[in-house]
Parts: structure tokens; sequence; C-alpha cells
């Protein structure tokens, strides 16, 4: 799949210029890698597409950038969220996991670490 997503991204620069910019800083290229496959595949109408800008009213179009942002803001919070669950272990609440788990439904991460939970720690102590 990491294949596919470059060439993808090589012949849609404006997509390619705008996932980049959602890196982090220091974030590492194995975290990146599998986190841009993340947002490429949910992003949906929030990446820039070909073509021109439709000719909206400015109340309109303010109102649908608005909109737009909050989606974004979301779309990089779950890919975050979904990035600490796959590579650092961290747990959140059952609705979150479904909804990040079910958004990366299909991006395999070979070299993952694999981590102990509490729960998992407690029950070989007892």
């Amino acid at each position: 799949m990491a294949q596919e997503v470059s060439e993808y991204l090589s012949q849609n620069p404006r997509v390619a210029a705008w996932v980049e910019a959602l890196r982090c800083e220091g974030e590492t290229d194995k975290h990146w890698r599998h986190r841009r496959e993340f947002l490429l595949r949910n992003a949906g109408d929030l990446a820039p597409a070909g073509g021109v800008a439709s000719a909206n009213t400015d109340e309109a179009a303010d109102a649908e950038s608005g909109i737009r942002s909050r989606q974004l803001q979301q779309l990089i919070s779950f890919s975050m969220v979904w990035a600490n669950h796959v590579f650092l272990g961290c747990r959140y609440s059952q609705k979150v996991m479904d909804k990040i788990l079910s958004m990366a439904e299909g991006i395999k991460v070979t070299d993952a670490p694999i981590h102990t939970t509490r729960d998992e720690l407690v029950a070989k102590k007892g």
C-alpha cells in the first residue's frame, strides 16, 4: 500500500503538499507513513481537488470553510489518536477506539510494537 500512496501523491501534487503540511514536527518517517495513509483514506472532500474553486457567495464559502476546518481538525485528531494507539499503546474510550479502528480498516502496520496493558500485567501477577 505504501507504494500506491507514493504513486498517488506523485500524480497529485496539490494533495501531496496538503497532506505534508499535516505532518508533525519530529514525527518519524515510519509513524508519518502510516498516519499519512490514515489521513488520505479518510480525507474525502477535505483534500484539495484538481480544478478551479466554486463560485460560492462569500457568506456560504465562510460557513463551508468553518465546517471544513472543524472536520479537518477532527480528522487530524483521530489520526493522532490512532497513531498513539498503534505505536505507543495508548488506550481511549471504547467509542473512540471503535471509531479510529473502523477508520483505519485496511491499513497494514507490520512493524508496530507490541504493548502489554495494565490489565494484562495485573492478570499475570494474580
